[in-house]
């Protein structure tokens, strides 16, 4: 019965979390379709989508660059048989030592579920894999996918739902990305090589072409242009609520990460010992 109250308890907080309204932002001022050959479509203020066929995939990116922020985006994924494509959606800067901040969907078969796959990189290092089932179907409808990043740690979450957290290590020798502005970048391609069942299963053609959507943009974020932030000095006290700066995860949210971590994590590198048979990165030390 107590299983069942703590399930009951957690499908209504999603639910809850699902439904708050959002204050979404203009595509068309916010975004530029950087590749794909008209396959990136602004359809509207709040829609915009990708496809991929055979000849090509296609991608966004914002035109803000952000330096700490709580990024929101609805997405509905690929629906049907997406095996061998991947959706990408992350914060990425530029240069041979960059930051990155990665969600990516890798398709499958129909009626095998999607797998969410999580990754940060700092100073060019990433192989911080974290993997999960998602409790519903993305391609049924929008979900929002959120990114907080704050100078503490970075936090993953789905729905409102957190599912990973990426904590400073920086006193045990762990960069963290907190110095390279990055920008928001999305993309739909074709990873039949790897993406599903390890390249096994490839993408089948005849399903072209596969669509993701985004919807419902959101970015409570410091804004860098020209080198300075829209967190400093007057235009900090001008921008509203800057609280996501300290957030962290109060005690219902930790809980909701350990459940979700239990229940719907596949893959941690934190627990790969075969991977790193010499110890694990220190940062796992502080999971």
């Amino acid at each position: 019965m107590a299983f069942i109250s703590s399930r009951v308890f957690f499908l209504l907080f999603i639910c809850l979390a699902a439904s708050s309204s959002l204050v979404s932002a203009n595509f068309y001022d916010e975004f530029d379709i950087t590749w794909g050959d008209g396959r990136g479509k602004v359809l509207n203020p709040d829609l915009l989508t990708l496809s991929l066929d055979k000849s090509s995939g296609s991608g966004f990116e914002s035109r803000n660059e952000y330096l700490f922020g709580k990024i929101d985006m609805q997405l509905k994924l690929v629906p049907g048989n997406s095996a061998g494509t991947v959706t990408a959606y992350y914060l990425s800067s530029k240069g041979s030592n960059w930051d990155e901040i990665d969600f990516e969907f890798l398709g499958n078969l129909s009626g095998d579920p999607y797998i969410l796959h999580t990754n940060v990189f700092s100073q060019g290092k990433g192989n911080r894999e974290q993997q999960f089932y998602l409790w519903f179907d993305p391609t049924a409808d929008f979900h929002t996918y959120s990114i907080l990043w704050n100078p503490k740690h970075i936090i993953f979450s789905v729905d409102g739902t957190p599912i990973r957290e990426f904590k400073n290590a920086e006193s045990i020798g762990v960069p963290f990305p907190k110095a390279q502005p990055m920008r928001i970048h999305s993309s739909l391609w074709n990873a039949d090589d790897w993406a599903t069942r390890g390249g096994l299963v490839k993408t089948d053609w005849s399903q072209a072409p596969f669509t993701a959507s985004y919807r419902n943009f959101k970015a409570d974020a410091c804004v860098v242009a020209s080198g300075k932030s829209s967190c400093s000095g007057s235009a900090a006290s001008s921008s509203g609520n800057q609280a996501w700066l300290s957030e962290e995860l109060d005690i219902t949210k930790q809980e909701r990460l350990i459940w979700v971590q239990k229940n719907y994590m596949i893959y941690n590198y934190c627990s790969d010992s075969k991977r790193f048979p010499q110890g694990y990165p220190p940062e796992c030390q502080m999971a």
